[in-house]
């Protein structure tokens, strides 16, 4: 599917060290959010989720976190396309989407993320 391909290029645009350090993450795409999202949603919140990270920060680890399912970074489909329309448009999209949550893998907070582009 193009949309997928779209994501897997995404991904492999991603520096190399960042891609290695990656250990045991698994990136969904979904046609729109689900129940991870209520779960893990910020309250309060409005507006539309392309993305979103569930796990556990790298930072925020311990020894009892290892061995545990992997982490999911859920990419959702039908918001995506319907803000963007415009392959380009939704390309760029999907790469900033990628890198945000990847960032919360990383244990990068949303301050951050507004300081590098991504918010």
């Amino acid at each position: 599917m193009e949309f997928e391909k779209l994501v897997r290029e995404a991904i492999d645009r991603i520096p190399a060290v960042f891609q290695a350090a990656m250990k045991n993450v698994a990136v969904v795409v979904r046609d729109r959010p689900g129940p991870e999202a209520e779960e893990e949603g910020p309250d309060g919140e409005e507006g539309v989720l392309y993305g979103l990270y569930q796990g556990v920060p790298l930072p925020d680890r311990t020894a009892d976190d290892s061995g545990t399912t992997p982490d999911l970074i859920f990419l959702y489909r039908k918001p995506l396309e319907t803000d963007f329309p415009e392959r380009e448009d939704l390309v760029r999209e999907i790469e900033i989407t990628v890198v945000h949550e990847i960032a919360h893998y990383f244990g990068f907070d949303e301050e951050t993320l507004e300081r590098y582009g991504y918010d």
